[in-house]
């Protein structure tokens, strides 16, 4: 069974479908907040010739997702499903953003569960990895069971460390 990079998926808080060129007004306006990027390697995708950039590269990934408020219907951020690895039974969550408004809540870990729950149905082991300076991303991971499993390199070639939650040990 080949791996769904792009599903629609719909909880309580938030609605999750397949990224197109015509959500990059909605999505840079949620990403355009300085204080977002802060704790990231990239900290200037805040400006729209860079989000330019990340916006084409999710496009071009195959995995990229756009986040919604399921109340508003507004667009609140991005996620992407990358590297999937048959062999390993392994695919990663990453390039995950919300709007500011919509920190410090339930809605990340309702976005995560529903990707996590979408995940399992391929793959035994999801991985996430975070830069070692971006403490905010490290305890959200782990707040929705990550545990860290190493570090390696990421597509980048910028090291970060690797947290991995297991079809087994879900929450």
């Amino acid at each position: 069974m080949s791996f769904d990079r792009q599903p629609t998926l719909r909880g309580k808080l938030v609605a999750v479908r397949p990224l197109c060129e015509a959500d990059f007004d909605a999505l840079y306006a949620a990403a355009s907040d300085p204080k977002l990027w802060a704790q990231h390697p990239a900290q200037d995708r805040y400006k729209r010739s860079v989000f330019e950039g990340l916006f084409q590269e999710s496009i071009d990934s195959g995995g990229a997702l756009v986040v919604s408020d399921v109340r508003s219907g507004n667009v609140i951020g991005s996620s992407r499903y990358h590297g999937f690895n048959a062999a390993a039974s392994e695919i990663e969550i990453g390039w995950t953003f919300l709007a500011r408004t919509h920190w410090g809540g339930h809605y990340n870990g309702e976005l995560k569960r529903l990707m996590l729950q979408h995940a399992f149905r391929f793959v035994s082991s999801v991985v996430f990895l975070v830069g070692p300076k971006n403490l905010r991303s490290q305890r959200a991971v782990e707040k929705i069971g990550g545990r860290r499993d190493g570090s390696r390199l990421d597509g980048a070639g910028v090291p970060s460390f690797v947290y991995r939650i297991n079809a087994k040990t879900l929450p």
